[in-house]
Formats: structure tokens, C-alpha cells, sequence
């Protein structure tokens, strides 16, 4: 099976060795997002604010991919303070409608930069 390796300047750019996504047949891997304004580079201020951008950050990635977050199937949130949890899940009710995907929620000592939350998700395709 082949690989594609999905690119989309409406996000930001991996600031590692990785892909901000791999296709691999009808499944695409997004790899993690923090808050990042793709424009800057920089790290959104506030809880909410990082929240709101990681999953516009999955949503432009998913975009380039030709999905969207609606073709997501599972999701991985990390918080660095899990009293974040319950508003994790009002922001991610605007941006998932039900059924919604998988979902594990892991408490973390930080993240990259600083920031508050990051997420990765798995889309299929259909």
C-alpha cells in the first residue's frame, strides 16, 4: 500500500521530523496539533483559544486531505491539566456532530512550546 504525505500551509507547519499527515489507503493519520495561529507560528493565548485552534488546525489539515473532521473515527486529546476536560468537551461539541469519534482524553506533564492541549486524529475515508 502506498503512502501519501498531505501539506497544507492552513496549518501549521510540522515543526519536527514528521508529516502533518500520512494517507494510507482510506485512512489518514493527522498528527498532533497544539494551538498554533498558522500565520505566526505562534501559540493562541489561553486555554479556549488553544483549544479552539488545534481543532482548526485537524479541520484545515483534514481539509487538505480531502475530508473533513466529520471522517474522523478516533481521537487523542492531550491535557496538561485534566480540569480542562469538561471544556474540552464543549468546544469539541462545535466542531464534531454526533456520532461522534473515538475519544481518549490523557494527562500530561507539557506539551510542545508551552502549550495547554493538543490533539491527533485518525479519518477514514469512505
Amino acid at each position: 500500500m502506498s503512502r501519501t504525505i498531505i501539506s497544507t500551509d492552513a496549518a501549521p507547519a510540522a515543526i519536527g521530523t514528521y508529516s502533518q499527515a500520512v494517507r494510507a489507503g482510506a485512512t489518514v493519520y493527522l498528527s498532533g496539533q497544539i494551538g498554533l495561529d498558522p500565520k505566526t507560528m505562534t501559540l493562541v493565548d489561553g486555554f479556549d483559544a488553544q483549544t479552539e485552534q488545534v481543532f482548526n488546525n485537524l479541520a484545515a489539515v483534514a481539509t487538505a486531505a480531502g475530508a473533513s473532521l466529520g471522517d474522523a473515527v478516533k481521537l487523542t486529546i492531550y491535557l496538561t491539566d485534566l480540569a480542562n476536560f469538561a471544556k474540552v468537551n464543549e468546544i469539541m461539541g462545535r466542531h464534531f456532530a454526533e456520532p461522534y469519534p473515538a475519544r481518549a482524553a490523557v494527562g500530561v506533564k507539557e506539551l510542545p512550546k508551552g502549550a495547554l492541549v493538543e490533539a491527533d486524529a485518525v479519518l477514514v475515508l469512505s
